[in-house]
């Protein structure tokens, strides 16, 4: 049976990971901008310290990247020849709102995405386009203090709203944002917030959340609106969490955990908060001023596909003597069955096909994989690389999810691993953390031609779209 006739293959990209060019064409600065890399990227990324300008002192990997904006054709042409059916990109929300709270959007920003989605539809390319990704244009956060003021939502409509006016016809598969989730556990990057001394974090993450949770039902109302032909899609940073032992306290632990992460998607999908969510909410003293306008909101405009991410499972205990783990900004415990990749990662394939059952057990919507991969250390050699490793990673994967379709019945829409071109890593700053099929010479420090070389990987992957995921 396989994969679905039209699946999607393709592979996937974020604006400030990718993009460069962060005071070309009228763009303004945004959070993503200012996370440097080196010791103060995660203290940043908290929002325990605060940088809201470019400075000497650091390096901040994201004003140039791998400059895709002067790129762009070249990059295409290559995901063309890997046969891609579809490219997952973002927008700069500063790109098209240079400070955020504009009435009227920036031409140049519109122009250079139009340019780069009619370039994707010369190919065949479908785009799947996730309007934040992490950005937020700074003036919002210094004026407005980020997600935590209910007036984004105004100003998120206002993106959304030019966004699928212009883009009518020429994008048809849109993410609200990316691993909403993620506002938890890095919440500057994540959704802009900054904390100051003495404030309740846990609130404002939580207020930030419901924010987008409404901002992201409102854009699901407007695109249908436009064009009943989008498909829109919310974005979770998944992974199943283990119990690590079958101590009745670890199964309710993982249980917890999973529901704080599954949380937003109970909202996007469901159209409404889970019951466990307003009750630790009650015992939060957390308070979301809901109206009925926004509940209604929320209950009409549930989303059409679940996408995610996943690198991992993830193993959590109640016990104190065991060894810890790290893994896309979520700690948890090291689970002794796996391997790990240089960066701590564990690896594990079939926790992939285990996620996506209970996706789609929980939701009953079709499923999108819009990242997956391996961060690794490649080496260039006579103009190539040679990534078995990455070949043999996403080679588990994808059998473990063609296994979810064929002999549990998960509905899946497509598949873009993470980083079909070497980029900026998001968690470290790094680029000697590689993702890509495409290697692009340039080093942590900055330094490199921005010469783009094939990877071994390139060729399989290749071949994997073209066999519709046969030959692995």
């Amino acid at each position: 049976m396989g994969f679905r006739k039209d699946f999607l293959w393709g592979g996937a990209t974020a604006a400030n990971q990718c993009e460069g060019a962060y005071n070309v064409g009228g763009r303004g600065l945004a959070n993503v901008d200012v996370c440097p890399h080196g010791p103060d990227r995660f203290p940043v990324m908290l929002g325990k310290k605060h940088i809201t300008e470019i400075d000497s002192e650091h390096n901040f990997p994201a004003l140039e990247a791998i400059d895709f904006y002067h790129h762009y054709k070249e990059d295409i042409k290559l995901f063309a020849e890997m046969g891609f059916k579809t490219f997952r990109l973002s927008i700069a929300w500063s790109r098209i709102f240079p400070l955020g709270d504009e009435e009227t959007p920036n031409e140049e920003g519109l122009q250079f995405y139009e340019d780069v989605f009619r370039e994707c539809h010369k190919y065949g390319i479908e785009p799947l386009v996730t309007i934040t990704h992490f950005d937020c244009p700074m003036h919002l956060i210094k004026k407005y203090g980020g997600w935590k003021n209910h007036k984004m939502i105004d100003f998120y409509k206002n993106l959304v709203t030019v966004l699928f006016t212009r883009y009518k016809g020429l994008v048809k598969y849109w993410l609200t944002f990316n691993e909403i989730n993620m506002i938890l556990h890095l919440p500057f990057m994540g959704a802009g917030l900054m904390f100051e001394e003495g404030e309740d974090e846990t609130y404002a993450k939580y207020i930030s959340a419901h924010h987008e949770l409404v901002a992201s039902a409102l854009a699901t109302k407007i695109a249908h609106e436009i064009d009943p032909n989008n498909m829109i899609g919310c974005m979770v940073a998944a992974g199943e969490y283990y119990p690590y032992c079958a101590m009745p306290e670890d199964v309710w632990d993982a249980k917890c955990k999973e529901r704080e992460n599954l949380m937003f998607i109970d909202v996007q999908a469901r159209g409404y908060y889970p019951n466990y969510a307003l009750k630790e909410f009650e015992r939060l003293g957390i308070e979301l001023d809901m109206s009925e306008e926004e509940e209604k909101l929320l209950r009409e405009n549930t989303v059409d596909f679940i996408s995610f991410s996943y690198y991992s499972s993830r193993c959590t205990t109640t016990r104190t003597d065991v060894e810890g783990s790290t893994g896309n900004a979520f700690k948890g415990t090291k689970n002794p069955y796996l391997k790990s990749s240089e960066w701590g990662w564990q690896i594990d394939p079939l926790g992939l096909r285990i996620t996506m059952n209970t996706l789609y057990d929980r939701y009953q919507k079709p499923l999108f994989i819009v990242e997956n991969g391996l961060g690794a250390k490649d080496v260039l050699v006579n103009g190539t690389v040679e990534d078995d490793y990455r070949i043999d990673y996403l080679r588990q994967h994808i059998k473990a999810m063609k296994d979810a379709v064929e002999l549990d019945g998960v509905d899946l829409l497509g598949y873009t691993p993470w980083g079909c071109i070497d980029l900026v890593s998001a968690s470290t700053g790094e680029m000697s953390k590689r993702y890509g099929f495409i290697y692009v010479d340039k080093d942590d420090n900055g330094e490199g031609t921005l010469k783009r070389y094939k990877k071994k990987s390139f060729y399989w992957y290749k071949d994997v779209i073209a066999s519709n995921g046969e030959n692995l």
